[in-house]
C-alpha cells in the first residue's frame, strides 16, 4: 500500500458540499469515481474537512490509498481529464501510510470575500454588502473570536462532532482592492457552518445592528438562534491546510 495526499480544488456551486451523500452529487463522489475508473478498482478517499453545499476550495487535501507507488505527473494528467472542469487537481504528496487528511492537519484557512459595489465579474464569489459598512467595528469583534473556545453560538445544530471547541488563531478584514474586503480565519478545526455564522453575524456589528458587548454576548451564551443569519456559501472558500512535516516521505 502506498499512501498519498491529494491537494486539489474545485468551485463548490454544482455540489452538494464534499462528503458523499445519499441522492446528492459531491466532490468526494465525483473524486472517487474518476480514481476508481483509473486504477479499476474501488477507491475512497478522505477529506481533511467537510465544506458546505456551494462553498469553494482553493486548496483542498485528502488521502488515497494505492496498492503500489503511482507516477504522479501521469495521474494528475490522466485524472484531470476524467474530472469535470469545476474540480482540478494540482498534485500528490507520497506520505506516511498512517498518515491522515483530517486528523493530522493542524489548521484550516478560510477566506470570505464582499464587496462594497456592484460588479458582473464578481457577483459569484463575492457577497455584496452596502459602501458604508464598518469594517473598523467588525475587525474589532473579529479580533474578540480568539479569546474564545467554544464556538457553539455559530455551530450547525444537531451535528455529529463531540466537541464544539475550537482554537482560532487568526481572524481579520483584510482590504485587497477598493471595492473588495477579505475576512481570513484560521483555526485547528471549524464547525459545520461556523465560517458562514460568524461572517453573517460581523456583518450585523458592521451595520451597527449588533454592538461589540453583544458580539460577545452571543459567543458567551453559546444559542445559535442568537447569532446572525449565515452569509452565502458561494463567497467562502478553503484557502489552506498545513500538517506537520514529518509525515511526508
Amino acid at each position: 500500500m502506498a499512501r498519498y495526499f491529494i491537494y486539489l480544488s474545485y468551485d463548490g456551486a454544482g455540489y452538494h458540499g464534499w462528503q458523499v451523500q445519499p441522492n446528492a452529487t459531491t466532490v468526494q463522489q465525483q473524486l472517487e469515481e474518476a480514481l476508481s475508473t483509473l486504477t479499476r478498482e474501488p477507491v475512497q478517499v478522505v477529506g481533511a474537512g467537510r465544506t458546505d453545499s456551494g462553498v469553494n476550495a482553493a486548496l483542498m487535501v485528502a488521502h488515497v490509498d494505492f496498492t503500489a507507488e503511482i507516477d504522479i505527473p501521469h495521474m494528475v494528467y490522466k485524472l484531470n481529464r476524467l474530472l469535470p472542469p469545476d474540480i482540478a487537481v494540482s498534485t500528490f504528496k507520497r506520505v506516511r501510510d498512517d498518515a491522515h487528511a483530517r486528523f493530522d492537519a493542524l489548521s484550516r484557512k478560510y477566506q470570505y470575500r464582499v464587496v462594497t459595489a456592484k460588479s458582473p465579474f464578481s457577483r459569484k464569489y463575492a457577497c455584496r454588502v452596502q459602501p458604508d459598512i464598518d469594517f473598523e467595528a467588525m475587525n474589532e469583534a473579529a479580533a474578540l473570536l480568539l479569546h474564545y473556545t467554544d464556538f457553539t453560538s455559530f455551530s450547525k445544530l444537531h451535528t455529529d462532532v463531540k466537541t464544539n471547541n475550537c482554537k482560532v488563531t487568526s481572524a481579520a478584514w483584510h482590504r485587497v482592492s477598493a471595492c473588495e474586503w477579505v475576512f481570513e480565519i484560521e483555526a485547528d478545526r471549524f464547525l459545520r457552518n461556523m465560517v458562514r455564522a460568524i461572517v453573517g453575524t460581523l456583518l450585523m456589528v458592521g451595520r451597527h445592528k449588533l454592538s461589540l458587548e453583544g458580539f460577545k454576548t452571543i459567543i458567551e451564551n453559546k444559542e445559535r438562534s442568537a447569532a446572525g443569519d449565515s452569509a452565502m456559501g458561494e463567497a467562502l472558500f478553503l484557502v489552506d491546510v498545513k500538517y506537520p512535516d514529518e509525515i511526508f516521505l
